[in-house]
């Protein structure tokens, strides 16, 4: 059903000799006397002195002091303990204190969640071009600390904020907040939206940076680190909608988002005592320029024909009419033409094989970027609208009373619990048996992740029609099917996409790789609000409300919905099959046979 990998070409360098000199005068006792190749050999051991990595000073990096689990250890406090929570209970604080209506209290969430994943490629591009990933989350990483504060202020004050009173019984009397104080509101939530996009979109990079791709041990342990690094996201949100959602509700807001910026604070801190220990990638330059040049002199080349032989051309790269260096990936020909040498010198003229072969990985990713990105539309309807069913099943656990907004505890506990087994029993089981890093392909798990969303669409169809039906209230136990293959959806899904872009992406563009991932997150987002639109209109007859636009649940066609939903899955899965079994990789996910010591990648 999905591809081989394609077996990438070896890189093997040789330590070139300017280079073994700088090494030397950093680390004279390991050039024997006598003998200079066998301190190369060792020097290389113990040291990454590589291409495009450097330690937190620029030195060269040794593998015994940097990158490896370690490094990773200092990532995973900063987390979604604060974003997961203040998302979900914004609403409350929109509505309640600031006396925002309902359909502006979701509009302001809907466009922050749009504002962060826009704010990430942001931060993504310039931890790509210019700085490092480390240094741009703690350069923009206490903005966020910032907003959260100002928010706190914001909320402690009462002249920040409109008068107490109750909204639903005095609508007319409620002032909505205004002037200064609206803008005080917006800038402290956009400028948090601005510290978290940065954060987002190079956390998962630096991460995947502390790992050596050639070296076998340094493989599984990056296919683990994805793994808990979803798990870090599931347990913050676990924390934090049980521990911060209580203090905002029961404490004050002020007490919560106070509490919310000293946790990003501790955060940061932890990152930052993490700098001696990390794989820092050394920036290349802007890589929309490069690919933007690759495609100016493909296009000024169109009318030249390639030599039939390319690799017969090599020797002679001097002269016009011939190419630079063979571009490694044999798919869209066209772009090859941009290493032709016409007699001109200069960027926009001539371009290297490695901004051929980024460029070309970049646009063969695309399909798969929007065919994921149908796939996942699923998820956010499944999502809420079982939460929805929960809150109207009987909550009751024994003696203990669950409430709605407690239910979405469920699917991120299904999640952890499962995340756990996966990394530490299914993946070594599958890899002993495949030979994958991952235990499987990415775009296997990605397509394991897809058909679970289909199958809980079923699954919420059939029990959203016994709800209704039921002549006594049903107990919540009967979503735990829906639950479960959620909790299966995020397992594979999630952390496969983040795993892929992160691992596919050129070496120059992993940054903006994640923050595409999480943009790719928020347009499924927005496109599943636009199918509950689209099937409200068309549904909707005279003085009938369409299937989603009841009162209650009892008085909507949910599970009608579900089976829309269920056909929209399966049209999105079959597209992205059709993509994924075209796929080639250009990095072979199989572990290699021995590790290396002289890549230029860790």
């Amino acid at each position: 059903m999905f591809p081989e990998p394609m077996q990438p070409p070896s890189h093997r360098h040789e330590l070139e000799p300017p280079f073994a000199e700088t090494l030397a005068r950093l680390h004279p006792s390991l050039l024997l006397h006598g003998n200079n190749q066998e301190g190369e050999d060792k020097l290389c051991c113990r040291t990454m002195a590589l291409r495009g990595f450097v330690d937190w000073r620029g030195n060269p990096i040794n593998r015994e002091v940097h990158g490896g689990l370690r490094a990773t250890w200092f990532m995973h406090f900063i987390t979604n303990m604060v974003n997961v929570p203040i998302l979900l209970n914004l609403v409350t604080y929109l509505h309640g204190t600031m006396h925002m209506g309902v359909s502006g209290s979701a509009t302001t969430i809907t466009n922050l969640v749009g504002a962060t994943s826009g704010f990430s490629l942001i931060g993504a591009f310039l931890s790509d071009s210019y700085i490092t990933r480390s240094k741009t989350i703690l350069l923009f990483g206490p903005l966020e600390f910032l907003g959260y504060g100002l928010l706190a202020l914001q909320a402690y004050l009462p002249s920040l904020h409109p008068p107490p009173c109750n909204i639903e019984a005095e609508l007319s009397d409620c002032k909505e907040v205004n002037g200064a104080n609206a803008a005080l509101f917006y800038t402290a939530l956009y400028i948090s939206a601005f510290g978290e996009g940065c954060v987002r979109a190079c956390l998962p990079s630096l991460g995947a940076d502390q790992f050596d791709h050639e070296d076998p041990s340094e493989v599984r342990q990056q296919s683990s680190f994805f793994n808990w690094y979803t798990f870090g996201i599931s347990f913050g949100g676990f924390v934090g909608l049980i521990f911060i959602v209580w203090l905002e509700n029961y404490k004050g807001w002020d007490i919560g988002l106070g509490f919310c910026a000293i946790l990003i604070l501790l955060g940061l801190i932890v990152v930052a005592a993490g700098l001696p220990f990390y794989r820092n990638q050394v920036p290349e330059g802007s890589p929309l320029t490069r690919m933007l040049q690759v495609l100016v002199v493909a296009f000024r080349n169109r009318r030249i024909e390639l030599p039939e032989k390319l690799e017969e051309s090599q020797e002679s790269n001097a002269e016009p009419g011939t190419v630079e260096i063979l571009p490694q990936i044999n798919s869209l020909k066209f772009l090859d033409k941009a290493c032709i040498n016409r007699g001109k010198d200069g960027a926009w003229s001539l371009c290297s094989a490695a901004q051929v072969d980024e460029t070309k990985t970049v646009l063969r990713m695309l399909p798969l970027f929007v065919s994921s990105m149908f796939g996942y539309i699923s998820n956010p309807i499944l999502f809420t609208f079982t939460v929805q069913q929960g809150g109207m099943t009987n909550t009751r656990l024994g003696k203990i009373h669950v409430s709605p907004a407690t239910l979405f505890i469920i699917p991120i506990t299904f999640q952890m619990v499962m995340l756990a087994i996966y990394d530490r029993f299914i993946v070594p089981f599958l890899r002993k048996r495949t030979g994958y890093a991952s235990g499987i392909t990415h775009l296997q798990r990605i397509g394991i992740g897809f058909a679970a969303m289909i199958l809980a669409s079923v699954i919420a169809a059939i029990v959203e029609k016994k709800r209704k039906e039921a002549a006594v209230q049903m107990s919540l136990f009967w979503l735990a099917p829906q639950f479960f293959l959620l909790g299966v959806s995020d397992v594979t899904s999630f952390p496969g996409l983040l795993e892929f872009f992160n691992s596919e992406a050129p070496k120059g563009m992993k940054s903006i790789a994640a923050a595409l991932f999480w943009c790719e997150l928020g347009l499924a987002s927005l496109l599943a609000t636009f199918l509950v639109q689209v099937v409200n209109r068309a549904t909707r007859h005279g003085h009938h409300g369409g299937w989603l636009e009841g009162t209650s649940l009892n008085n909507s066609h949910l599970d009608l919905f579900y089976w829309v939903v269920t056909v929209v899955g399966l049209l999105a899965f079959l597209n992205y099959l059709y993509w994924a079994k075209k796929y080639v990789y250009h990095q072979d996910p199989h572990i290699v046979d021995e590790p290396s010591v002289d890549q230029d990648s860790p």
